[in-house]
């Protein structure tokens, strides 16, 4: 059996060389953690790009929220495409759907035709889809390359079975590609299918920061902020997946 590729999602620099230099085979840089993701800045991009050796797809999210996208912000995820492919993207990440939960597929091919030739996934829109299988039908007719998916769960520890349900159907037309709280534990399961090909898992560790100083009367959104740690990527982690891949 092939080699099983261990993507990691990075949403800061420091995450993104260590995910790099700890093993992971490919990145998806976002932006935005608390918002599950967005496109990244075009500096990032430039920069990591003269840091890592590994290929670096890039998420194309507007914003937060739903992923019923107007045309205007279509717009804009079309010129972050073009700018971002300019800049040495390795592939895509972007998902549109409709206002009643299907997939897209005419905001789906713009996008498409602004990548040109480089794979792109479609990301957990389809988790938030209305009929997964309808879902996979129109993303395979489309030409992704592969789906990332929790199972439309929360996490993989409760969209498990469906997952490995998707990887039947799937079969050799596009990777189902599990992400969304994966653990080591979940791969043996998964790789009783034969079908496993791709694995999402952020890795990701709080880590302290420099910051000596906090002011104890500033807030935003409403949350206290912490200054204290900000988010790397566990070597051990990084291990423990590739020793059951």
């Amino acid at each position: 059996m092939s080699k099983i590729l261990l993507e990691a999602p990075v949403f800061n620099l420091q995450g993104s060389i260590e995910a790099a230099q700890f093993g992971i085979d490919r990145l998806e840089l976002c932006a935005n953690f608390p918002e599950g993701g967005e496109t990244p800045s075009a500096g990032m991009l430039r920069f990591l790009k003269s840091e890592v050796d590994i290929p670096v797809f890039v998420m194309i999210r507007p914003r937060g929220g739903d992923f019923v996208y107007s045309q205007k912000e279509l717009i804009v995820m079309k010129q972050d495409i073009q700018l971002l492919n300019e800049l040495g993207a390795d592939g895509f990440v972007f998902g549109v759907l409709d206002e009643k939960g299907k997939v897209n597929e005419t905001a789906c091919q713009l996008l498409l035709r602004a990548v040109g030739d480089k794979p792109c996934t479609f990301h957990r829109a389809f988790d938030a889809s209305s009929d997964l299988d309808d879902s996979l039908k129109r993303i395979i007719h489309l030409g992704f390359r592969r789906i990332l998916t929790s199972g439309g769960k929360n996490s993989l520890t409760e969209g498990l079975p469906v997952i490995q349900d998707l990887l039947q159907k799937a079969g050799d037309q596009i990777v189902i590609m599990p992400g969304g709280g994966t653990k080591a534990e979940h791969i043996p399961v998964l790789k009783q299918s034969g079908l496993l090909r791709e694995v999402h898992a952020s890795c990701k560790l709080a880590k302290s920061s420099p910051n000596q100083f906090i002011n104890p009367d500033l807030s935003f959104s409403g949350a206290p902020l912490d200054f204290s740690q900000h988010f790397g990527v566990d070597q051990e982690l990084v291990k423990q997946f590739k020793a059951v891949l």
